[in-house]
């Protein structure tokens, strides 16, 4: 039978390490993942809504994303300018284009605040399927 008395323990303190860290990322892991699944999800919205642009006006498109950004919980992207649609080109053909441009903030505990800055151009040419 080994002497345990004489072991040093090192093994314990890389395994206190190991869970600190583990803990450290799980806790940045729950603060960031919510927000980078909202700006993802707006992403796609923008994507599903402009597709749609030869079927839909300008004004119900604008409506469409505003609500999806309230459902997404994304106040910063509410704000006046910070998502911009235009549609080009005639009745029957042409380009909508969605511009998104806010900044959100994802505060680590009070520790640390990253500004996550969302600034992407969507441009879609569309075909009135009527």
């Amino acid at each position: 039978m080994r002497n345990t008395l004489n072991q040093r323990g090192e093994g314990k303190v890389g395994c206190i390490v190991s869970l600190l860290v583990l803990a450290i990322l799980g806790a940045v892991g729950i603060k960031a993942i919510p927000v980078l699944y909202s700006n993802n999800e707006l992403s796609s919205a923008v994507d599903d809504v402009a597709a749609r642009a030869g079927i839909l006006p300008q004004a119900t498109i604008e409506l469409q994303l505003r609500q999806k950004i309230k459902e997404l919980d994304i106040p910063e992207a509410l704000a006046p300018g910070a998502v911009v649609v235009k549609k080009s080109g005639d009745a029957m053909a042409g380009t909508c284009t969605v511009h998104v441009n806010y900044t959100r903030k994802i505060d680590f505990f009070g520790l640390y605040t990253y500004p996550l800055t969302t600034n992407t151009t969507k441009s879609i040419p569309f075909v009135d399927a009527r």
